[in-house]
């Protein structure tokens, strides 16, 4: 279990993040048509996780906007932005905003994901929820970086994930 804050108040995750060096869990996650992606699905690419509560608070779309901007530069990665929110309210945020550099995908059928990446939310307001986090996967889906955000109001790291894959 992890302990974080929500504005200065301690709330707990189901677990830890996945440890340098160890192969990422796989995942089945629910796109924006609705279909079904895995980890398989990016066989071969670099991925980073921006993992939040929900897209529709400020600082979840703004680690949304932040990443999209970033992505164009990066070769050989994909950027998924996940949270439990429903494919459609994701599609509406990166429709409004122009985000097309990102793929946005949701746990929210079964929040699978967020217990396999120790990530879910246990108690207080924002329980089932997922934590603030981000985690970098190499070519052969190994975590090379991973950030637990201590504070859920706070942006993750930005520039020390993207150096992760220099």
């Amino acid at each position: 279990m992890a302990s974080i804050t929500l504005k200065g108040n301690t709330i707990n995750t189901i677990g830890q993040l996945p440890a340098n060096g160890t192969q990422a869990h796989d995942f089945d996650l629910v796109k924006n048509d609705l279909s079904h992606v895995s980890l398989a699905d990016y066989s071969g690419s670099r991925l980073v996780l921006n993992i939040f509560p929900s897209i529709d608070t400020g600082i979840c779309a703004a680690s949304v906007r932040t990443f999209n901007e970033k992505a164009a530069g990066l070769s050989n990665t994909k950027i998924l932005c996940i949270s439990r929110d429903l494919p459609f309210a994701q599609a509406r945020f990166c429709g409004a905003e122009g985000i097309d550099s990102v793929e946005t995908v949701s746990d929210f059928a079964t929040g699978k994901f967020g217990q396999d990446y120790g990530l879910t939310i246990i108690d207080g307001p924002m329980a089932q929820l997922h934590s603030r986090a981000v985690i970098v996967l190499d070519e052969n889906h190994q975590v090379i970086y991973s950030e637990q955000v201590p504070e859920i109001v706070q942006e993750p790291d930005f520039e020390k994930a993207l150096a992760a894959l220099a």
